[in-house]
């Protein structure tokens, strides 16, 4: 009996081919994801560099922007020491006003503070065309009930203030703005001449980062009952 190979040669020749076929195109198949995913994995990791990026910028701003009231370098300990003389030669000197409005956000009640900056400049207006939207601003943001900074006030400056704000005038915010100077004044102040980071200052040292941050009780209007109100402040 003849060679099933000799009488139908071709089968040798299809299956080497087809042999041979696989060896080469195979190894191609598994190629082409192997190197779809070097870039794929280069992507991974710049997308986790980045995460880690914003992970690490946003807890440096939530935790660390409030403890360090300022930088140590920029504020000599004769500077910081004169914040102590008053409140008021306090928020006169830009890295005083700065330091205290950090340290408002570690207690929550830096509305108190905002409220007051917004006022001072809203006296700065120079025409009157420009005191009404300036006024409802201050007012939708910082008056108004449920204003989503709303400062505390007693009923009868509020009622004042509100009552002018259709034609308001240089002086419309007085009297709401000294009674929450008064406020930050008989409490914030205080409290912020005996912080970690405020002594850290006086002493010529970097502030220290607060473990954490609280909400202190603020004094209320009720506290500063029968104080009559100092307009010659402003």
């Amino acid at each position: 009996m003849e060679n099933p190979l000799l009488l139908f040669p071709q089968l040798n020749i299809s299956a080497s081919k087809d042999k041979s076929y696989y060896k080469v195109v195979k190894p191609a198949i598994k190629e082409e994801p192997h190197k779809a995913s070097k870039p794929g994995a280069k992507q991974k990791r710049n997308r986790l560099s980045l995460l880690l990026q914003k992970s690490e910028f946003h807890e440096g701003d939530h935790l660390g922007k409030p403890g360090n009231l300022t930088k140590a370098a920029s504020v000599s300990p004769e500077e910081a020491v004169k914040w102590g003389e008053s409140f008021d030669k306090l928020l006169s000197e830009k890295a005083g006003l700065d330091a205290f409005t950090k340290f408002l956000k570690t207690e929550f009640s830096e509305e108190n503070i905002e409220f007051w900056i917004a006022c001072e400049d809203y006296k700065k207006t120079k025409t009157a065309h420009e005191l009404l939207p300036k006024a409802k601003t201050i007012y939708e943001t910082f008056i108004r009930k449920d204003a989503p900074k709303e400062v505390n006030l007693d009923f009868q400056t509020k009622e004042v203030t509100s009552q002018s704000i259709e034609q308001p005038i240089i002086t419309t915010f007085d009297a709401a703005q000294n009674t929450v100077y008064r406020l930050m004044e008989q409490d914030s102040y205080p409290r912020f001449l005996r912080s970690d980071p405020y002594l850290s200052l006086v002493k010529g040292r970097n502030p220290s980062r607060p473990a954490l941050r609280r909400r202190s009780r603020s004094f209320t209007v009720n506290d500063f009952q029968g104080v009559r109100p100092d307009f010659t402040v402003w």
